[in-house]
């Protein structure tokens, strides 16, 4: 589950390395976010060179958490860590290259360009 203030590790090439939770999008109480979800955040590390700058105020959806996830056959999918693709105006990621495993549950969501850029789905 994320929430504000959150940490997340960026899961693509945009340039941000790390952005903070500070807006679950989705409703006015809205606390929680869980793979699928779009939220707000600001890039806290930046790769040298990289045309996001630190403290840009981006729109991320979550791709891995480290709470389970639960699943319609019974069994639960966790990861290492929490992270974060970012997204554009048009709602495409803006990095060309996704890095690391990403559930299935994001086809639901229908994030298909993040799931065909994915190395590998779990």
């Amino acid at each position: 589950m994320i929430m504000e203030q959150t940490l997340l590790r960026v899961a693509d090439n945009s340039g941000a390395r790390t952005m903070r939770c500070f807006k679950v999008l989705g409703g006015t109480g809205r606390r929680y976010a869980s793979v699928g979800d779009v939220i707000v955040g600001s890039v806290q590390h930046i790769v040298p060179g990289s045309e996001i700058k630190r403290g840009e105020v981006v729109r991320g959806v979550i791709v891995r958490t480290k709470s389970a996830i639960p699943r319609s056959d019974g069994s639960y999918v966790r990861f290492d860590g929490n992270a974060v693709v970012l997204l554009g105006e048009d709602g495409n990621p803006r990095g060309s290259r996704i890095f690391g495993a990403m559930p299935r549950e994001l086809r639901q969501e229908n994030y298909m360009k993040i799931i065909s850029l994915a190395a590998e789905v779990v």
